[in-house]
């Protein structure tokens, strides 16, 4: 039986972690900071894990 293939889009944007989980970089950071506060600014800055029930449904696709 073949191997399956990755998914190119998942690959991209997630990276697993040493446990397994799903990290990936924050959603509403491209633009229109002006309607943000700095706390919310500040919070959306590096990665964050992916929550286990949406996660499970990506790593079918690793």
């Amino acid at each position: 039986m073949p191997k399956t293939k990755t998914n190119r889009a998942i690959a991209k944007r997630f990276k697993k972690t040493a446990k397994g989980g799903l990290k990936s970089a924050n959603a509403f950071t491209s633009h229109r900071f002006h309607g943000k506060t700095k706390k919310q600014r500040r919070n959306l800055r590096g990665t964050s894990m992916i929550k286990k029930t949406t996660a499970n449904k990506y790593e079918k696709m690793f």
